[in-house]
């Protein structure tokens, strides 16, 4: 099971943010039992792309 087109290009625009403020990648992850794609940055920056291509900051509470 893959990405969606509008998953993958979320990602790539998710990337391409953090790239911009010099912030390295540390995991980029898909699961494909949940759909989703995990972008962990730091402590303080972990993003979750949903399969419709929306994303969030995932929140301290939710881990």
């Amino acid at each position: 099971m893959n990405p969606t087109d509008e998953q993958a290009q979320a990602c790539l625009r998710v990337c391409q943010m953090f790239s911009s403020y010099y912030r390295d990648i540390q995991l980029f992850r898909f699961n494909a039992q949940t759909r989703e794609v995990y972008i962990f940055v730091s402590d303080e920056l972990q993003v979750i792309v949903s399969s419709n291509g929306l994303w969030r900051f995932l929140d301290e509470t939710e881990l």
